[in-house]
């Protein structure tokens, strides 16, 4: 008679759960939540004037800072030149792709197509609003 011994895969409740925590954070029970990732590319238009782009990239970065203070925008940065024109990426707090747009759409340079923005659905930590407080103590120079 062969007799088989399987270890149950059962899971354990983490002992450092904070359900209060997780509650306002919006996390599932792995600690979890749904963003939406956007990937911003080279647009179809090409400004020349550099005053009218130094317009667009301030009303860029302004946006960016409204809304990450808003608690929308939770991870933002350039990419280095690369094959595909990505230019930068958005880690959205939005609960479907329709609130990404519309807020995306506020951001001067990807409506007046100086960017153009490819969005997923992205699932990652809910806890990861939470380095931004952090990052605003180690960044010296505001932009």
């Amino acid at each position: 008679m062969l007799v088989s011994c399987f270890k149950a895969n059962a899971q354990t409740v983490n002992p450092n759960y904070d359900s209060k925590l997780a509650e306002s954070l919006g996390a599932d029970d792995y600690g979890m939540k749904m963003y939406v990732l956007a990937i911003l590319k080279t647009g179809s238009n090409k400004i020349d004037d550099k005053e009218k782009l130094n317009e667009l990239f301030k009303g860029h970065m302004d946006n960016i800072n409204r809304l990450a203070k808003d608690g929308k925008l939770i991870v933002a940065g350039p990419l280095k030149k690369n094959d595909k024109n990505y230019r930068g990426i958005f880690i959205l707090n939005a609960k479907t792709i329709e609130e990404a747009n519309e807020l995306l759409l506020t951001d001067p340079a990807i409506k007046e197509k100086l960017f153009e923005v490819e969005v997923f659905e992205w699932y990652g930590s809910a806890a990861l609003p939470e380095y931004l407080k952090i990052h605003d103590k180690i960044e010296k120079t505001k932009h």
